[in-house]
């Protein structure tokens, strides 16, 4: 670990102590913060993806490891699993926070990594209901045409293609911290061969399925069983 990371730490448990608000004390251990991965208590952590995606809320889930007692596990919980926050910040206290470099690097990872894999997922669903009202119920193929239709080229031939370029091995399988770069590989492989219009609609069908989540996510939330009992 880090001399800075070492301080982060050190920084969020006194803010803590000194009983400043803990979701505002792990944005500021956040700006502090340099390691772009870690491996910590068995688990790989990979904050920074491709050396510009920044995915906070993996660090916060992190830096909440050493905050066993101190916070509320239900305001951690909402955080990390729902993305809630315990109060409300606007987007420039959010970046006033964690600064400009790291806001910057989380605006990549949520439009080349998080929309992007939204982008992906609203078009099969597309295609798959395009095909029920056809009568036809198999899904053999249909992520292969989504991505057709996306980047005009298989899954297959793309995750080929990003391998080679990166000098990865051509493995069966991938990696979380691989299908992460491999998504912000497409996200700007996307941008490249497309025309600004295109690129807005398909970032808008993203963002519009993205929010349709994270609206049932809430309402799920605010009326679970446990809450009405």
């Amino acid at each position: 670990m880090s001399t800075r990371d070492t301080q982060a730490i050190q920084g969020l448990k006194s803010a803590i102590a000194e009983g400043k608000n803990w979701y505002v004390a792990v944005l500021e251990a956040t700006r502090l913060w340099s390691s772009p991965e870690e491996d910590y208590d068995g688990r790989h952590y990979q904050y920074l993806v491709d050396n510009e995606a920044f995915d906070w809320l993996v660090l916060a889930e992190r830096l909440c490891e050493e905050l066993d007692g101190l916070i509320s596990e239900k305001e951690r919980a909402n955080l990390l699993f729902f993305g809630i926050p315990p109060i409300e910040l606007s987007k420039d206290e959010f970046k006033n926070i964690i600064g400009d470099f790291k806001y910057q690097a989380h605006l990549n990872y949520f439009y080349g990594i998080l929309v992007e894999k939204f982008l992906i997922l609203a078009v099969t669903e597309e295609i798959r209901k395009k095909k029920r009202v056809l009568g036809l119920n198999n899904d053999n193929g249909i992520v292969d045409e989504a991505y057709q239709r996306i980047y005009d080229a298989t899954q297959f031939a793309l995750l080929k293609q990003f391998r080679k370029e990166r000098h990865y091995p051509q493995l069966r399988s991938i990696s979380l911290s691989e299908l992460n770069e491999f998504t912000y590989w497409l996200f700007k492989y996307r941008i490249k061969g497309r025309d600004k219009s295109r690129v807005a609609s398909d970032t808008k069908k993203a963002l519009t399925k993205l929010h349709g989540l994270l609206k049932l996510k809430t309402k799920s939330l605010r009326f679970s069983p446990s809450e009405s009992q």
